[in-house]
């Protein structure tokens, strides 16, 4: 039994492992970077559609001229805040271009002020109205005048009108000479006139009967005009600054107080606006710009590069 044993060969059983086909994992490493390389595809193209106009050509401009970019000195490209050293032109930036979130907020600022500036000045002139009023309530002069000195707040500022009464014109008939107790009306308002800064601006008025020759000459367009003229003159013999005066207007009876009845003695009239801001430059500006929201305008690209293709 034992030589049988020790004659038989020895038999020795290697397995070889063969990883293939679906039982190996070779095809997860594999998945793993394909999910990895479309992660970083859908992020480009993410980064892409998020990115502005202005970083778009950033970038477009590196990859045209690489090592131009690198010999200039430049330590960034596609971002905007990043200047290329060494001088040339800034590849971040297209000319009329702003960032959307700095336009909103220096908008937003400078409507702030604004605002705030308004109400300042609309405080003040109320101020001054009540000042007025006041003086007329103790000026015995003033005080038997007040139905014909009315007062009030419009968009363009403080309007002070002086009206005639049936019995009681403020200018002699057709003429451009005050009466006396209108002089002093107007002297007196002249005096507080200067508490404030702002401009003011008169216009003249009359009612709509027709001037005994305006059809050849004269008419109710140069009457109102040197009445405002004449009321010009007596504010500033009241005291009122001659730099205050921004404009004066005859407007005949184009703008009538008593639209129901044209003839009415109220049509005839003075009227004084302490301008505020807003009005004063609407005055002073020759010719205004119109203040376009370029946000909002489709063609705003056109009007900040007017030499751009337009058909």
């Amino acid at each position: 039994m034992a030589d049988d044993l020790a004659q038989r060969p020895i038999v020795i059983k290697r397995i070889k492992k063969v990883a293939g086909g679906h039982h190996g994992g070779a095809w997860k490493i594999a998945y793993a970077d394909f999910v990895t390389a479309m992660m970083a595809f859908f992020l480009l193209m993410w980064l892409l559609s998020a990115a502005s106009k202005s970083t778009l050509y950033g970038i477009s401009d590196y990859f045209k001229t690489p090592l131009k970019v690198a010999l200039a000195g430049g330590s960034g490209s596609g971002d905007r805040d990043a200047v290329l050293k060494g001088g040339g032109q800034d590849f971040s930036r297209q000319e009329g271009q702003v960032q959307k979130g700095i336009i909103n907020e220096d908008k937003a600022k400078r409507e702030a002020k604004k605002i705030k500036r308004e109400r300042a000045e609309l405080m003040k002139l109320e101020g001054l109205k009540k000042k007025i009023e006041s003086a007329i309530e103790a000026n015995p002069s003033l005080k038997k005048f007040e139905n014909q000195l009315l007062l009030d707040i419009t968009t363009d500022g403080l309007r002070i009108q002086i009206v005639d009464e049936q019995n009681r014109p403020m200018f002699a008939l057709s003429k451009a000479e005050l009466q006396p107790y209108t002089k002093t009306i107007l002297r007196e308002i002249g005096k507080m006139l200067n508490e404030v800064t702002n401009k003011i601006s008169l216009s003249g008025h009359t009612d709509a009967k027709p001037y005994p020759t305006g059809d050849k000459g004269y008419s109710n367009w140069e009457l109102s005009a040197d009445r405002a003229n004449a009321s010009r003159r007596e504010l500033i013999t009241g005291g009122m600054d001659t730099q205050k005066v921004l404009k004066v207007v005859g407007l005949s009876s184009a703008v009538l107080f008593d639209k129901e009845d044209p003839l009415n003695p109220i049509n005839r009239r003075i009227s004084i606006v302490v301008m505020n801001e807003k009005a004063e430059k609407a005055v002073t500006m020759d010719n205004p710009t119109l203040d376009i929201d370029v946000d909002d305008d489709p063609d705003a690209e056109l009007i900040q590069n007017p030499g751009s293709n337009a058909q």
